[in-house]
This record gives structure tokens, sequence and C-alpha cells, in this order.
């Protein structure tokens, strides 16, 4: 399996109004619910009033389209990262999975997925 690097530092934040969000932007995770509005974009386009935000983000996701019948996919990743201490954070769209690791973790991360059978492009 192969995972594509994004070239571009993330932030992950908090909202107060869902309008702020960069909803134009290639790269926009918005999640609504009860409790919050959080934000997963480019660091670049973190709009100006965030209720807490955590820069330093790496982003890279699965290639291609993956499939609603497919099992395990994050978890084998997630548990790659987890048994070498490295906390993720994990986006999901309709067609693929993100997974975000801390700046400082990066190169860490790259090299144990490599371990772990991953293509990291």
């Amino acid at each position: 399996m192969t995972l594509e690097v994004l070239p571009m530092p993330f932030t992950v934040c908090r909202l107060s109004d869902v309008h702020s969000a960069p909803l134009g932007e290639a790269f926009c995770f918005l999640s609504c619910t009860d409790e919050e509005i959080s934000l997963v974009c480019p660091t670049a386009s973190v709009p100006e009033k965030t209720l807490r935000r955590e820069d330093g983000w790496r982003a890279m996701r699965i290639a291609g389209v993956l499939d609603f019948s497919l099992v395990g996919i994050l978890a084998k990743i997630s548990g790659l990262l987890a048994d070498a201490q490295i906390p993720v954070f994990c986006c999901s769209t309709y067609n693929t999975d993100y997974i975000l690791v801390r700046e400082n973790t990066f190169s860490r991360a790259s090299e144990i997925l490599r371990a772990g059978g991953y293509e990291v492009l």
C-alpha cells in the first residue's frame, strides 16, 4: 500500500463558527458535532479567529480509492505508530484516509511505516 506525503504543514483547530472554515481550499476537514466544530487544514489557511489551535502537523494519505468493505487499514497504520509511541490524528473522506503526525515525529513515522511494508512517497 502506498502513502502519499502532502507537502504543506497542517493545523488542527476548534472554531466557534462553521462559516469561518476555508471550505474552498483543497484540504479542509470540517467536523461538526453537538459539542464542537473541528477543522483540519493547511496552516496557511487557518481562519483568523480560532478557539484553540495545534500547529505543526504533517499529513499523508492512502493512495487510491479505498473500498468500504476493506477492514483494518487505519488500525494497522495507527498500530505501527502507536507501538513506536507516535500519536496520530486521522481524517477520512469518501475515497480514502489521511494520517497526520506531528512534524517532530514525521521522519521517524515514515521510517516505521516503510519498515512495516508501506511505500511512503
